[in-house]
């Protein structure tokens, strides 16, 4: 690759940039992709050059790149309350106004919502909410949190803890001690031969049973889940999984917490990914599509019960001695207000539910029988297609071959920003806006990408067994 003209947007980008989720030793060789422009459902290089951006940013952009009624949302707030802060029961309308929007759409009943500035943050909220409640009802050991293998719940230093991916463990010196891990629940890679989805479900219920009572259910104090796992590769759980895992949570008064950070706001086909899997969580946390991404915000949900043991303990203290600058921002909860207002009006959920079963339709159609493709799953407008080594025994590449991101590197080539989960999972969760077109644009590219890539494996006689 060429190395970056001196004093371009990229060599400036390569002196000066620290990059998440990037290889900081090879990005001072190659530089960075710089997105200058975005429309739709599309996004422009620095170069003019257009792509379909197949995972809408980071699972976030979910009305596109360009919405002028969020532009002016967001403009109009700035005009009349740039800012102003929630701290000693201060407020501001656009903060009320979309904590009863989410509490009036929640999945289940809940009391309150609390504001922060990324699914991280409010994860990390949840779980000092968790500990904090534990306090409050007299139970000072009960502070143990679960998560699973493969779950994603953001990089904070407790949210880290809960992920279950290995590349946000490494050389953090995470997960903190009290954070476990219960098994995925994935069952194209977990389940035995002869075990059915149903037998595979009650296994997992099975496990984390059995890690709660070796750690003493008096310890334990929440289990966190993502309806659908969305980072560790678009994991969608086996038939009756969750009836199976909330019925355990329940026999030891486990607290469940559902990160909606990914499914929420239609991306499953219901507003809530907890509708379309059955959870009924007693906290909630959201960001990402709260604000089709436009401004940073996200939200904590509790209910009743987790309300009164915060508010109790906060008299009892004299003040709830959490929160950020910018909780609440009047200006991401302005946005967020008018993102809420634009699913409502434009009944995008009905829209989801045309385009959403089309390309699961069209990915399975043209990917399931691919010779390098092992499974290919999602819902709604959320999907992967994952690749392997062997379709016949499940087995993936090397990771040292990098297959995934190779085919990443072959999308854009094409067309489409792609993203390569961890088991070279190529994800899926385009802006809910995208059409039926858009949809056979972007995967004619893939196809296209896929077919290059078999042939180079081939050529590098990289072992692929149909």
């Amino acid at each position: 690759m060429t190395p970056p003209l001196v004093n371009s947007a990229a060599a400036r980008d390569i002196a000066n940039t620290l990059h998440p989720y990037t290889d900081l030793k090879l990005h001072q060789e190659v530089g960075p992709m710089v997105i200058s422009r975005g429309e739709g459902v599309r996004v422009w290089d620095e170069n003019g050059k257009g792509y379909i951006e197949s995972v809408a940013g980071l699972w976030c952009a979910a009305l596109g790149f360009s919405n002028e009624r969020l532009v002016q949302a967001a403009t109009n707030q700035m005009r009349k309350l740039p800012f102003y802060h929630a701290f000693t029961a201060k407020s501001h309308e656009p903060m009320i106004d979309l904590a009863e929007m989410l509490i009036q759409r929640a999945p289940v009943p809940m009391s309150k919502a609390f504001f922060a500035n990324s699914g991280s943050e409010a994860n990390d909220t949840a779980i000092k909410m968790v500990w904090y409640f534990n306090n409050a009802v007299g139970r000072p050991k009960k502070k143990k949190i679960i998560g699973r293998i493969k779950g994603y719940h953001g990089i904070t230093l407790a949210a880290a803890s809960l992920t279950g991916l290995p590349a946000n463990h490494r050389s953090f010196d995470v997960p903190l001690p009290g954070f476990l891990h219960t098994m995925a629940p994935h069952y194209y890679h977990a389940g035995l031969p002869g075990e059915s989805e149903e037998e595979f479900a009650t296994r997992c219920a099975d496990e984390l049973e059995k890690l709660i009572l070796a750690e003493d259910p008096d310890t334990v104090a929440a289990m966190w889940a993502e309806p659908i796992m969305g980072a560790g590769g678009v994991i969608l759980p086996p038939k009756g999984y969750f009836e199976k895992i909330q019925a355990v949570l329940r026999k030891y008064d486990v607290l469940l917490v559902a990160d909606e950070v990914i499914c929420g706001f239609w991306r499953t086909g219901n507003y809530w990914g907890s509708t379309t899997l059955n959870v009924q969580p007693d906290i909630l946390t959201c960001a990402k599509a709260l604000s089709s991404s436009f401004l940073p915000i996200s939200a904590v949900l509790v209910n009743e019960r987790v309300f009164q043991g915060l508010a109790d303990e906060s008299h009892k203290i004299g003040t709830f001695g959490h929160g950020y600058t910018y909780s609440g921002h009047p200006v991401p909860a302005a946005v967020a207000v008018e993102t809420l207002k634009i699913y409502d009006e434009t009944r995008i959920g009905d829209h989801v539910g045309d385009v959403g079963p089309y390309m699961q339709a069209e990915l399975r159609r043209r990917f399931a029988n691919h010779p390098l493709v092992g499974e290919v799953r999602g819902v709604g407008l959320i999907g992967a297609v994952e690749l392997v080594a062997d379709k016949a025994t499940h087995k993936n590449f090397d990771p040292a071959h990098k297959v995934g991101a190779r085919l990443v590197k072959l999308t854009e080539a094409n067309g489409v920003i792609g993203r390569a989960l961890p088991g070279d999972a190529l994800a899926f969760s385009p802006p809910l806006i995208i059409t039926r077109a858009e949809i056979d644009e972007m995967l004619d590219a893939v196809g296209k990408s896929l077919d290059e890539l078999a042939v180079q494996l081939r050529r590098e006689q990289i072992s692929v067994v149909s």
